[in-house]
């Protein structure tokens, strides 16, 4: 049985990562509206009530808008720790206590077939954290919404067969864009976005021989395009010595659109 997934959606305006085996089918964040995540579940051809639980990586609202009505629509348990739990209530509607479980940061959980280890990274939510996945010697790491990557974060995500990882912007974009100069400094402080660049700056440190695909996600909207991120971390890449196409492979995400699954082999 294989470790099989796809990015459901990622952008600044909602985020839904899916990931499971025959035995186990997890969903990441629901930040779209429930009927649009049930579309994004139809065209990967995955029945949402084969579903078995959903994980969430932080309260912002392009990661949980459609957690609440998804969950209590599908009967899923939600998994959360106990910070972005209590940052998130209200948001979400009411969950019964059945539904609700913790998972704690720096922790790993085993759910069905699949190792899920969680890892805090710096962003201006109340304890966000993302995660690893593991499977018969198969590994898949999701990490966005991060102001910078720390050698800690670099370790526990290197090995992965494939990365979902963030290029949320291009620096020069944002710094002319129309944001007010708080939501820019935001974005590009310790505890905002990482850009196109430091993106290519981190994978070359996390590259290895088990690097098959890197996913480009959490791009914004208005501060980047998908042509631009791809070209500026292929050419990062390039510079230090990593051939795209040759190591690894990259590959487009987007706020409307699955990525087909792929399975891990």
């Amino acid at each position: 049985m294989t470790l099989h997934f796809s990015v459901l959606a990622s952008g600044s305006t909602g985020n839904a990562f899916y990931i499971g085996t025959e035995k186990e089918k997890i969903l990441v964040d629901a930040g779209l509206s429930g009927k649009e995540m049930t579309r994004l579940f139809s065209e990967i051809h995955i029945d949402p009530n084969s579903l078995s639980k959903i994980l969430v990586t932080h309260e912002h609202s392009d990661h949980i808008k459609g957690l609440g009505i998804f969950a209590r629509k599908y009967n899923l348990p939600i998994y959360a720790n106990e910070k972005t739990w209590k940052a998130m209530d209200g948001a979400i509607g009411k969950i019964e206590l059945d539904q609700k479980f913790v998972f704690k940061t720096e922790e790993t959980k085993t759910f069905g077939d699949i190792d899920v280890e969680s890892f805090a990274v710096s962003h201006d939510a109340a304890e966000p954290m993302f995660y690893t996945f593991h499977h018969n010697g198969k590994k898949v790491a999701l990490v966005t919404d991060l102001g910078y990557v720390s050698e800690r974060i670099k370790k526990t995500v290197q090995g992965a067969d494939a990365l979902i990882f963030e290029a949320n912007h291009d620096v020069e974009m944002l710094r002319m864009g129309r944001y007010p100069w708080s939501v820019k400094r935001r974005i590009l402080g310790d505890n905002g976005h990482v850009s196109n660049d430091d993106c290519a700056v981190a994978l070359k440190d996390i590259i290895d021989n088990e690097t098959k695909r890197i996913y480009l996600a959490h791009l914004s909207k208005d501060n980047n395009m998908k042509d631009l991120a791809r070209m500026s971390v292929e050419n990062g890449l390039n510079d230090f010595g990593f051939t795209v196409g040759d190591h690894v492979t990259l590959h487009d995400t987007d706020p409307k659109s699955p990525t087909p699954i792929y399975d891990v082999v």
